[in-house]
This record gives C-alpha cells, sequence and structure tokens, in this order.
C-alpha cells in the first residue's frame, strides 16, 4: 500500500475557495485502478507548551492541507498521473494567489497499519 500525500500552503483568506474544489471535485481519480482513498486535510496548527502541557492555537494563516491518496501499488499512482482523467481532474487550475508558496509531494510505503485493508 502507498501513501501520497500533496501538502499545500493556502493563503489565509481563500480557504473556502480551496476546500470547495475538494468539495465539488469530479471524484475521477475514485475510479481509477489501484486507488483506495482520499483524504483532504485541514491544517490546526497548535503550540504545545512542553512544561503545563497546554494547548494553545498557532499562528493563523500557518500549516498546510494535506491531500492524500491510498493505493495498492506505486505503479496504480503513477498511471493515474499519466491518465487522460488526470489531467481532467487537473484541468482547472486555482489562481497562483490561492497559494503561499509551492506544494510538497511526498509518497510512502506503508510497512504497518492497524487497518486491516493496509497490505503489509
Amino acid at each position: 500500500m502507498l501513501c501520497v500525500t500533496n501538502r499545500i500552503p493556502v493563503a489565509e483568506g481563500y480557504e473556502i475557495d480551496f476546500e470547495d474544489r475538494f468539495r465539488k471535485r469530479v471524484h475521477l481519480v475514485d475510479q481509477a485502478k489501484g486507488f483506495v482513498r482520499n483524504e483532504v486535510q485541514r491544517p490546526r496548527p497548535m503550540k504545545l507548551d512542553h512544561q503545563t502541557g497546554e494547548w494553545t492555537p498557532g499562528p493563523v494563516g500557518t500549516g498546510y492541507y494535506e491531500v492524500k491518496t491510498w493505493w495498492e501499488s506505486f505503479d496504480d499512482f503513477v498511471a493515474w498521473t499519466m491518465s487522460p482523467s488526470f489531467a481532467e481532474a487537473h484541468r482547472n487550475r486555482p489562481p497562483k494567489e490561492m497559494f503561499r508558496g509551492p506544494n510538497e509531494l511526498t509518497i510512502h510505503e506503508v510497512f504497518l497499519s492497524t487497518d486491516d485493508r493496509a497490505t503489509l
């Protein structure tokens, strides 16, 4: 099993527009061979005071949204990125002002999971 994470620094004031793009997505990835699931995670910047153990809100406008997709294999993910469906799903590019900087794409192989669906 593979987890692909796209960390996206959304600019302050664009959060609702960014989230709406995912709420209204065309769900083409859902039909791709080897696709397992998709999650879009909203940042919740928090700070821990190590002396008191108390959590307080972090600075507004920080953190990254994370878009995560799980795949049965790396080859399935690569096939998706080279497909016409991928091109169609990414056709309407958001305005550059929506972002504080570049995104970061990371790929991890799942070697241990408490989820019975994960291939170990």
